[in-house]
């Protein structure tokens, strides 16, 4: 197992080398850093932002309103999809719901929810609008993928709707939930900042790069998404490592 993860480790690093090759190369061709700034100023740029206020201030702000997203579109994304895996009602209830959304550009949604709920609150209205669905089908799948020979098993002997939940459903929709809460997080990450780009919000990631672009700063651009691809990767390596020992400690017990 260790050597295994040892050489996936060897790879993502060769991984990242050459694209970083390819990163420098690229800069070079275009030969300009108003166009394309090379690996070297960025990392510069970026290691000047990480010890200011602001950036500090811009990245916790962006980061909470992630958060928020995914906890209010999460729950209660898993109970529409269970309600819509076990009865065929709801399903078709909702479905014109999720087509409208899935049919709608993000730009859309951003600009409407603008208007109804001002800078601060857009990025968070997007992020659910667009992880929600997400949930709800991943949930609908999981329900999908029950046996259906135990499913008889609960019905023959009796068992109530509650222990057929909690005993039968979850266990077996958990895979679905949280492969869904993975893709959610990186989901959430690109629309909260795009929303912040677009509405720009005191404190944000997606403001600070809105103004190094009006400041035609290259460098700060990249900057600036530089950090967002990190702190994204960091908290989905977080919530890999999270539900790696929520696993290890459910098989211990």
């Amino acid at each position: 197992m260790g050597e295994k993860k040892n050489t996936s480790l060897l790879w993502v690093g060769i991984g990242v080398a050459v694209l970083v090759l390819f990163w420098q190369i690229a800069s070079v061709i275009a030969g300009s850093d108003l166009l394309l700034p090379g690996p070297v100023p960025v990392i510069r740029r970026l290691a000047a932002l990480a010890v200011t206020e602001p950036f500090l201030s811009a990245l916790g702000f962006t980061f909470l309103r992630v958060m928020w997203g995914i906890i209010l579109s999460a729950p209660l994304g898993v109970i529409v999809g269970v309600a819509a895996g076990l009865d065929r009602r709801v399903s078709a209830f909702v479905r014109p719901f999720f087509s409208v959304v899935s049919a709608t550009p993000v730009m859309s949604v951003i600009l409407i929810a603008f208007l109804w709920f001002g800078q601060e609150r857009t990025p968070v209205f997007t992020a659910f609008l667009m992880v929600f669905p997400v949930m709800v089908a991943n949930t609908i799948e999981g329900i999908k993928s029950v046996d259906p020979g135990l499913r008889e098993v609960f019905r023959i002997y009796g068992m109530s709707r509650r222990k057929t939940l909690t005993g039968l459903y979850i266990p077996s929709i958990l895979p679905f939930l949280l492969a869904g809460l993975r893709s959610s997080l990186s989901l959430c990450w690109k629309v909260v900042v795009a929303a912040e780009v677009i509405v720009q919000p005191f404190r944000a990631l997606g403001t600070g790069m809105q103004q190094a672009k009006a400041q035609l700063e290259t460098p700060e651009l990249f900057a600036w998404t530089a950090a967002t691809v990190i702190a994204a990767a960091c908290t989905e390596f977080i919530l890999s490592r999270l539900l790696s020992l929520l696993k290890i400690r459910g098989a211990a017990v």
